[in-house]
């Protein structure tokens, strides 16, 4: 698996495809049988992490605490958004490795990069890893300095595109996804309008609230559903952890 790079210096450019069809079904973390080619499976682990299987393969994002029947499941690409530990975690990372797992991280990460001989990268990079177009956004927020070029990713799958936002609030660079995401993952650890904004501004297809207290998911879509309602015809999919979805695309 041969990653390669490219460099982007303005905004995000993806082709959308329009999804078919979905289905899912909440589960315990167990693993059945491989996805098939036409649908993408999500597994929601703890606080932001995922592991998106599709076609015979594994991404994680965020994966900084697994469960012990995770080592079967090992890595083809770990994305990681910045240094937090409810974001990183070395030794989950190396837990993951397999020799051609391609590791992924903000440049600014110089030291982690170099231990896990990854990739680092800056908001507009582009990389393709097997069936992965993996896209750095930008990630700023307080606590997050813009600076620090941390980053968040899109990860467009035979046309379905997941953006995954790390620990990044409501930012103007959000105008650049309108109409781009097919599923977005937003944090909502501040409990207030910040990801209807955002939602507004991405509009994306299907919306999964993420780095939540155990239960305020739904206490959040409780509070706000109504709102994104309003601003959005996205469908609001409230996943705990340690559950999965399956998308038929």
């Amino acid at each position: 698996m041969s990653p390669s790079v490219n460099s982007k210096t303005t905004g995000v450019a993806l082709v959308l495809i329009v999804i078919v069809g979905i289905s899912g079904l909440a589960l315990a973390p167990y693993f059945g049988p491989q996805p098939s080619a036409d649908s993408v499976t999500i597994h929601l682990l703890l606080t932001e992490g995922l592991m998106i299987e599709y076609n015979n393969s594994r991404l994680y994002i965020d994966p900084w605490y697994l469960l012990d029947n995770y080592t079967d499941f090992l890595a083809d690409v770990i994305l990681i958004t910045h240094p937090h530990f409810d974001h990183y975690n070395e030794s989950v990372v190396s837990m993951l490795q397999k020799e051609t797992t391609v590791n992924v991280l903000p440049s600014n990460m110089s030291d982690e990069v170099t231990l896990h001989d990854g990739i680092g990268v800056v908001p507009g990079d582009v990389i393709q890893v097997g069936d992965f177009t993996i896209t750095a956004f930008y990630q700023y927020s307080p606590g997050h300095p813009r600076e620090a070029n941390w980053t968040s990713y899109l990860v467009d799958i035979n046309g379905f595109t997941i953006f995954h936002a790390g620990d990044s609030m409501n930012i103007t660079e959000y105008e650049q996804l309108n109409g781009l995401v097919d599923l977005a993952f937003l944090p909502v650890y501040n409990y207030d309008e910040t990801t209807v904004y955002s939602i507004e501004m991405i509009q994306p297809h299907y919306y999964v609230p993420i780095h939540f207290d155990e239960g305020y998911n739904q206490i959040y879509v409780n509070a706000y559903g109504d709102e994104i309602a309003a601003v959005s015809d996205c469908e609001i999919l409230v996943m705990d952890y340690w559950s999965s979805y399956t998308f038929e695309i």
